[in-house]
């Protein structure tokens, strides 16, 4: 699949970026080093000033327009040297999306600008709940109509970028007495906003860098225009931007599988035993060439995706594939790179120990592989 002069210069605009700015500060970001956090907020600002963080909104509000392939190019890219970068990217770039697909005019001015230039360091996607993860649809979180203003009650759980993101999209029930799922609506919610607090992060196996937190919504106040779309609509939104989602999620799960792997081939190249390279021995390098073919197999799928999505043919089916295969894929390429290391994968000098953490969350969030697979089954025995 040849990639066109535009989306290869986005590539590859996102790999200097991520070289000068991300890749050194990725170590730190992972240890929560003092300053870390303000160099990501520093990365971000930078990313969304060379337009990536609103990828696929018009121009007209201030977006890049360039596309779904674009997209999982460069958080690919991005992932490669700094996955918590890159799934904050991923998720804001959700957030511009959906705004641009079912926002009104008002809505689209006054925030798609802010994404899109930075002025909110980040989106924020609230679906998720206690009682509510691989079944949305079973949401607690409620919005009534309180004379022309919602109220909001309830609590998201694991909000990627919750304590620092400017603009949250919020799903609530708005008519519990519907269907299950027909009943929910999209609201868009500010930061600092009365009656919403931000938990503490929660303390995670990978992608220390990206803060996953707890979102409450207590009498929480909203003009009635920050309904997003339709009422009682809000679930086939939800649905919609997931599977965008994951086109993201592949594409971030690849990059960390390409960085693990890219790491084992150099130090299998240096380290030697028995009197000659690791590499130079049949084992590892039947490894290598497994988990090579996989993740050709897994860029595949990615493109595919993205290429139908940006046709605007159905791409459910394609985006749950690529999510699957890629997410398990980048898992054991980042284990099979720790394996090559020996000892030294277990150590923090080298990052592969960081990549296999950092891959096991891609194979859980914007729905799990037992998930994806219940999609694809759906799908093709529909057939």
């Amino acid at each position: 699949m040849a990639l066109s002069d535009e989306d290869r210069m986005m590539a590859e605009a996102a790999a200097r970026i991520a070289d000068d700015h991300l890749a050194p500060n990725a170590d730190a970001l992972d240890r929560q080093a003092i300053g870390s956090r303000e160099t990501l907020l520093a990365n971000l600002k930078r990313l969304a000033e060379n337009g990536f963080m609103a990828l696929n909104v018009p121009a007209e509000y201030g977006g890049t327009e360039a596309g779904t392939t674009a997209f999982s190019l460069v958080i690919d890219q991005l992932a490669r040297r700094c996955a918590s970068t890159a799934v904050t990217v991923s998720v804001t770039n959700m957030v511009g999306e959906v705004i641009a697909s079912v926002g009104s005019e008002e809505q689209k001015q006054t925030h798609l600008p802010r994404l899109a230039d930075g002025t909110y360091p980040a989106g924020a996607f609230c679906l998720t709940e206690s009682a509510a993860g691989s079944d949305p649809a079973g949401m607690k979180t409620r919005a009534r109509m309180d004379g022309n203003e919602w109220v909001l009650n309830g609590s998201k759980i694991y909000i990627t970028s919750g304590e620092y993101a400017g603009l949250f999209v919020v799903w609530a029930v708005t008519d519990p007495d519907a269907p299950k799922g027909k009943g929910i609506s999209c609201f868009l919610v500010e930061a600092g906003t009365p009656g919403m607090t931000i938990g503490k992060a929660e303390e995670k196996l990978g992608q220390h860098g990206s803060a996953t937190n707890i979102v409450h919504f207590d009498e929480c106040r909203l003009p009635a225009d920050a309904l997003l779309g339709t009422e009682n609509a809000g679930f086939k939104v939800a649905v919609s931007e997931l599977a965008g989602g994951r086109i993201g999620v592949a594409a971030l799960a690849h990059g960390i599988g390409r960085a693990a792997t890219d790491a084992a081939k150099a130090y299998i190249k240096e380290r030697e035993q028995f009197g000659q390279p690791i590499a130079a021995m049949q084992g590892p390098q039947w490894m290598v060439a497994d988990t090579e073919t996989e993740l050709e197999a897994a860029r595949l799928l990615i493109a595919n995706a993205a290429e139908l999505k940006d046709a605007g043919a159905p791409f459910a089916r394609a985006a749950s594939m690529a999510k699957l295969y890629a997410s398990e894929a980048a898992n054991r390429a980042c284990y099979t790179a720790l394996q090559l290391h020996g000892g030294a994968g277990y150590t923090k000098d080298y990052p592969v120990e960081r990549y296999a953490r950092d891959a096991r969350i891609t194979t859980i969030y914007e729905g799990t592989s037992e998930v994806q697979r219940m999609i694809i089954a759906r799908e093709v025995l529909a057939a």
